[in-house]
């Protein structure tokens, strides 16, 4: 199933959001425009809708509330989401989710409106007769219900499996003496070995040999990858052979690795892993430039060689990854902050002339996406 469009009001720094998205999309613009907060409403949809530690309360209260999720440059205090999809058969799909604070008491967190659409069919539509004889059902979506959803479970089995991880290599390398809890879903991989060991064996094996290939050109002197548990911890690890004058020699365990390597490996993990709708955040971070312009190439060919093509949602602003001339400018949102939020269009008719004339994304909107005074940030220090 794929997203096709997406319609925000009051989300985060945006007041108003109505755009299409590609199979792969990417996000471009400068620091702090909203990026990160586009790519959430996402992950937000899959924590509504997990069966287990999910639902609507938990997903607005772990991002602060109401008064961090709502757009501050907006005079209503309502959220609204709508989301349009298709399915692999055709079915078209809408989801719209509309919610809004109590504003008394313990200020819970009321669904204004759910409606689902199938095809032209309306599927539900709420607040409800029963909603209105028990208002506190109005504080949970059909969408997190399994009784409930029946009818149109497909969608929230598709928001669930969302797919995110910002691969910190820190976190990975010195996970044991940090220690601690580990966040849940993991988003910066500090449990990352243990879910390389919770995939089956065969789809492991698989996955390891097409990055081992990956890493025998992109790392220098790199020869071989094993995954194995420790003999007495039961650990998982990544080992990693590299050349040496010795041949028992030039083993090393992921606390070892580059942080290059290991931000690769999530990467190419991430893109092997799974059908589900797949979130990248910064993917050119501690890769070299020469790798990074490769990336749009090797998630073309990985999705070529699936059963089933992914979507993917990409926000970036590296030059050497939007320089790839194979990157289809259909697919390219740009957010631009303003004095009244932020705002997410597509490419103008003058933009898209200049692409089919040859230049590349970078050269094209990359120069709109950087702060206007670049150049003067070093006189800030005289």
């Amino acid at each position: 199933m794929n997203i096709k469009h997406i319609k925000l009001k009051n989300w985060r720094n945006f007041q108003t959001v109505e755009v299409p998205l590609a199979d792969t999309t990417y996000i471009l613009g400068a620091n702090a425009s909203g990026k990160s907060n586009f790519l959430d409403v996402f992950r937000f949809l899959r924590d509504v809708s997990k069966r287990e530690g999910g639902g609507l309360q938990k997903a607005v209260l772990d991002r602060g509330g109401m008064s961090k999720l709502r757009c501050l440059h907006a005079r209503r205090s309502q959220v609204s989401i709508e989301v349009n999809l298709l399915s692999p058969t055709g079915t078209r799909w809408r989801y719209t989710l509309e919610f809004k604070s109590e504003g008394k008491g313990a200020q819970r967190i009321l669904v204004s409106k759910e409606e689902v659409h199938r095809d032209d069919a309306l599927v539900l539509t709420r607040p409800n007769e029963d909603d209105g004889r028990d208002p506190t059902r109005l504080t949970q979506t059909h969408l997190e219900q399994i009784q409930a959803n029946e009818s149109f479970r497909e969608l929230a089995e598709f928001f669930s499996e969302t797919t995110y991880l910002h691969l910190v290599p820190q976190l990975l390398k010195h996970s044991q003496q940090i220690g601690g809890q580990v966040l849940e879903d993991d988003p910066f991989g500090q449990g990352f070995l243990e879910r390389i060991a919770r995939a089956q064996e065969r789809s492991r094996i698989s996955r390891l040999a097409k990055i081992q290939k990956a890493l025998q050109i992109a790392v220098p002197q790199f020869e071989e990858l094993k995954f194995e548990k420790d003999e007495f911890t039961g650990r998982p690890h990544l080992t990693a052979r590299f050349k040496h004058f010795r041949p028992n020699a030039g083993w090393q365990r992921e606390e070892q690795f580059s942080d290059g390597t290991l931000r690769l490996l999530g990467l190419l993990w991430s893109l092997l892993e799974s059908s589900s709708l797949l979130l990248m955040e910064e993917p050119e971070l501690s890769l070299n430039s020469s790798i990074v312009r490769e990336i749009p190439e090797m998630m073309h060919r990985i999705q070529r060689q699936s059963k089933r093509r992914r979507q993917i949602f990409i926000s970036s602003h590296s030059e050497a990854l939007l320089s790839n001339q194979g990157i289809d400018a259909g697919g390219v949102l740009l957010v631009e902050p303003g004095e009244n939020g932020s705002t997410i269009r597509e490419m103008d008719i003058r933009e898209a002339n200049a692409i089919k004339d040859g230049f590349s994304i970078a050269e094209v909107i990359l120069p709109a996406a950087r702060p206007t005074l670049t150049k003067q940030i070093s006189m800030a220090f005289e």
